[in-house]
């Protein structure tokens, strides 16, 4: 997949000195920014420290990029691994020297990286420097803060519009993570799928402070990137440029020759969006649940599950319709965009009719270990799924208490699929 890349950074109108880093290896196709902090130059050297260490690390092991094993979701997870274990490296670099080195004592770093290999693209991340995509026409946040900001924002003690004359106004800048204060921190990542036409910003907090998504829109996806950077630049100084300022751009040219495969993710993703399951889920978070996705294409008359079966995965159909059935009577017809099996995410209890494809299509699969994995590793996503599958089973409660009561008055239609714990 071609790229295009630049990027340019500057100390502002505030501060004396830079202590934002940014690194690109072409070779590796490593894209990294770094906002140090710690005075007195420590900073600059915490940030500097980390985007060299993370490309070193990365270089070391580039025996596990090569494998090139696009199909297998255990490579995947090792390249996430690979540079979680970067970022640490570098975490722990930085905390021996500010320990050798006292007045460079506490010093640390915000670091944000993107890898891409093929058209995949995978993110580590720790603080409150931000990675964004653009795509179509749509701005999205694919990092999530590491700030005290967030995190009170993020549990509901307080509405972001509201921090501002909140007792934490004066700790807006605070961050719950960072590399290097400590001997290790925790690593966040993200893999996901590249298409041509998107664009994506990776920036100090320096930058993101003075731009909307309507100013990040208009600018990123310029045609003569080298021009993008310092556009960005000039825009964060203009609105008063109190920290140093970093922007690293990164575009993937459209092609006519992956149309096809864009508008496929682009399906899938508004597919699972529109589910109530997933409804209130960030796109960060949508991308984890596509990750663990599977496509099942199926040829008319295609037994998609048996009355009967145990439940295993939930499935949610991108192209064609599905019949399902109890013995000889067809109880509902869904069609794209529905979805039929989600109480096998939370029990084996066995299929309560069973599903036919009445036309080729193609339909997502999500098992309940995946989901059960990503349930046990991300807490505020399982706390979104938990309280979306509440709110769904109270609603076929009551449906199926009204179709119940409908029956026993003598009006008996057929019955729909909230019927059936499929």
């Amino acid at each position: 997949m071609e790229l295009k890349y630049w990027a340019a950074t500057d100390v502002g109108r505030k501060r004396a000195h830079n202590e934002d880093n940014y690194l690109i290896d072409k070779e590796l196709r490593l894209f990294v920014v770094a906002d140090g902090m710690g005075g007195h130059a420590s900073g600059e050297v915490a940030s500097a420290m980390a985007v060299h260490t993370i490309r070193d690390v990365i270089r070391s092991e580039r025996d596990i990029i090569d494998q090139r094993r696009e199909h297998d979701p255990s490579w995947h997870m090792e390249i996430c691994t690979l540079l979680e274990y970067a970022v640490h490296t570098a975490c722990e670099k930085i905390f021996a020297k500010a320990h050798f080195e006292p007045e460079k004592r506490g010093m640390g770093t915000t670091v944000v990286c993107l890898l891409t290999v093929g058209d995949r693209g995978y993110i580590a991340y720790v603080g409150d420097s931000r990675i964004y995509l653009l795509r179509g026409e749509v701005v999205y946040q694919l990092t999530e803060d590491h700030s005290l900001m967030n995190e009170l924002v993020r549990r509901g003690k307080i509405r972001a519009d509201e921090f501002a004359d909140s007792p934490y106004a004066n700790f807006k800048n605070a961050m719950t993570r960072a590399v290097g204060p400590n001997e290790m921190v925790e690593v966040d990542t993200l893999d996901f799928d590249m298409i041509p036409g998107d664009n994506f910003l990776l920036c100090s907090d320096g930058l993101y402070e003075y731009l909307d998504d309507q100013d990040i829109m208009r600018t990123i996806a310029l045609p003569d990137i080298s021009e993008v950077p310092g556009r960005l630049i000039d825009m964060a100084n203009t609105r008063g440029g109190k920290d140093n300022i970093t922007a690293l751009v990164l575009q993937v040219p459209a092609s006519p020759d992956d149309n096809d495969r864009a508008a496929e993710i682009n399906l899938t993703l508004d597919t699972l969006k529109r589910l109530r399951l997933f409804k209130q889920l960030s796109y960060q978070q949508l991308v984890r649940i596509m990750n663990v996705t599977r496509v099942l294409p199926v040829e008319k008359d295609f037994v998609i599950c048996n009355k009967g079966d145990p439940g295993e995965d939930l499935f949610v159909i991108l192209r064609g319709s599905v019949s399902l059935r109890t013995g000889d009577l067809e109880v509902a017809v869904l069609t794209a965009g529905a979805h039929f099996g989600e109480m096998a995410l939370i029990d084996s209890t066995p299929r309560s009719a069973t599903a036919v494809a009445l036309e080729p299509g193609k339909l997502l699969t999500i098992s309940r270990t995946d989901f059960y994995e990503i349930l046990r590793k991300e807490a505020p996503l399982a706390v979104k799924l938990l309280w979306a599958f509440v709110g769904d089973l109270t609603d076929r409660l009551r449906r199926t208490t009204l179709d119940l009561s409908e029956a026993k008055n003598g009006e008996i239609e057929d019955f729909s699929e909230d019927l059936f714990d499929l």
